[in-house]
């Protein structure tokens, strides 16, 4: 059932409850008025501002932001919600007021198996997250780290290039998201796991990066149990439930690598590979502690959906952008020339002579952010934001395709112009210190896998527009391009990308 014939729906079965909400939104109203509310629409009876969602959530907040301002409040059934759609109110929520935002809003879907007991995107700032985030910044995203498995990634680049030969040799098109996903994928599963899970052409790749995409999708969904606290035991769309089977089909995979490589520890000839499992079962060990399995399969589980499912999303746009806007695609690969020569692969210590493949990439940021609404943050005390207070206990977003489209900040901010990003006297950036640009958020809960998804996507894009040429599908050309995008978590195209390489 779609949202909004659930939602009507539902509307028919409160009318037996109606006094109990008339009663219990009475008592809130006396308190809220004492509150200095953003400005927003003015809510209906019980469900409040819910129909102003849509389907597109995203683009539906940016309208109304250009309505009633960068900062507005709506009541989303019994939550109420605060969105920032400006660069200048999200350094505010970001970073003067990181620690009093800084936990999350979890939803039905997420506590699925306990994910939001256990996650790093999701934990509250605690021991326990804290020690989940040291991990991931010293043991998998430190630059030292980084670059140690630089060969790695070489590797991982040569089998995409190989996978685009062999299609263009068979004259097939390439789906740009199945590739550089399968590319990520196993990228990610040999520094964890020391494998590789998948080939870009394999029914196990197809199954995985569905599904991701099926958690993502379903994580971002608007979900009435959030909005009705009421509705969680009966789940009406169906969210926790098909969350709860993606999630155990992916923990499944994880476990079965864990206790292999525990039996594995046990035989006396074992040979460490120092692969990230290796790492943690070291640190639970020195610590003379069992690892927490559950800790680890929610950890393995954070990183793989976001590792693979933000760079295969980042690439298919990147891709369908440049293939909308040929002069854009010939300064790169003029650039890709002159540096480092046509039909080479590009190496990490290529990508600072790479000012205009660097540009693409932010200009993509800036369209197409991977999390449009970031993750929510909740308001752990009443906190004043642009004159206005949000208050404890609610929900806020911010908008980062929003802020990536605003006028007062960006000339012809629909356009896709890379050349935007070059000659600025401030560099913008998109590590957390730029908030025009934040597709990976900002503050203490900034993404601790962007260090990697940076080099990945200059690696990826980059080899690809230097080793081919690319061209639509027969039929479709650039001006009739379909660029709708899918809601969820990530926003990806609604309409995959496929194109047909040619030799460059």
């Amino acid at each position: 059932m779609d949202f909004s014939n659930c939602m009507i729906c539902l509307c028919f079965a409160w009318i037996t409850i109606l006094v109990y909400f008339i009663i219990t939104r009475r008592s809130k109203a006396i308190s809220r008025r004492r509150i200095r509310l953003p400005p927003g629409p003015k809510p209906f009876p019980l469900i409040g501002n819910l129909f102003e969602l849509g389907d597109k959530p995203h683009l539906s907040l940016s309208k109304l932001s250009q309505r009633y301002g960068p900062i507005i409040s709506l009541q989303l059934g019994q939550l109420t919600t605060v969105v920032i759609s400006s660069s200048s109110l999200a350094k505010e929520i970001l970073r003067t007021h990181d620690q009093v935002l800084s936990n999350r809003t979890i939803g039905d879907g997420i506590s699925s198996c306990q994910h939001g007991e256990y996650s790093l995107a999701w934990l509250p700032v605690s021991a326990r997250w804290r020690n989940l985030r040291t991990i991931c910044n010293l043991q998998l995203f430190s630059p030292k780290v980084l670059d140690a498995n630089q060969a790695n990634r070489r590797v991982k680049v040569q089998k995409l290039i190989d996978y685009v030969n062999e299609s263009m040799r068979a004259n097939e098109a390439v789906d740009i998201g199945r590739a550089t996903f399968a590319t990520s994928l196993n990228l990610l599963s040999q520094t964890i796991f020391s494998v590789d899970l998948a080939d870009p052409s394999s029914k196990t790749a197809r199954e995985f990066m569905e599904t991701v995409w099926s958690v993502m999708e379903d994580a971002g969904k608007p979900n009435l149990s959030d909005y009705f606290p009421l509705l969680r035991k009966f789940d009406p769309q169906g969210i926790r439930r098909r969350m709860t089977y993606h999630v155990r089909k992916m923990i499944l995979t994880f476990d079965r690598m864990i206790h292999h490589r525990l039996e594995s520890r046990k035989g006396g000839n074992y040979i460490t590979t120092n692969d990230m499992l290796d790492t943690l079962l070291n640190i639970s060990q020195e610590k003379g502690e069992h690892m927490d399995i559950k800790e680890t399969q929610h950890l393995f589980l954070d990183l793989f959906a976001a590792g693979t499912d933000t760079s295969s999303v980042t690439m298919e746009w990147a891709m369908a952008e440049l293939l909308r806007n040929q002069e854009s695609l010939l300064k790169a690969q003029a650039e890709l020339e002159q540096v480092i020569g046509k039909g080479k692969l590009v190496e990490e210590s290529d990508i600072a002579q790479l000012p205009y493949l660097q540009a693409i990439i932010k200009e993509t940021f800036r369209l197409h952010p991977p999390f449009p609404l970031l993750l929510p943050r909740k308001a752990e005390s009443d906190v004043e934001i642009g004159g206005f207070i949000v208050p404890k206990g609610a929900q806020v977003l911010v908008n980062a395709q929003a802020i990536g489209r605003d006028p007062s900040t960006w000339d012809n901010p629909e356009c896709f112009n890379p050349e935007r990003f070059l000659g600025l006297e401030h560099e913008i950036d998109f590590m957390g210190k730029s908030f025009e640009l934040i597709p990976f958020g900002g503050g203490r809960r900034i993404c601790p896998g962007l260090p990697l998804a940076i080099r990945m996507l200059h690696l990826m894009l980059g080899s690809l527009l230097n080793c081919f040429d690319w061209k639509l599908e027969d039929g479709v050309v650039p001006e009739t391009m379909n660029m709708e995008d899918k809601f969820g978590i990530t926003l990806k195209k609604a309409q995959p990308l496929k194109v047909v390489p040619k030799k460059s």
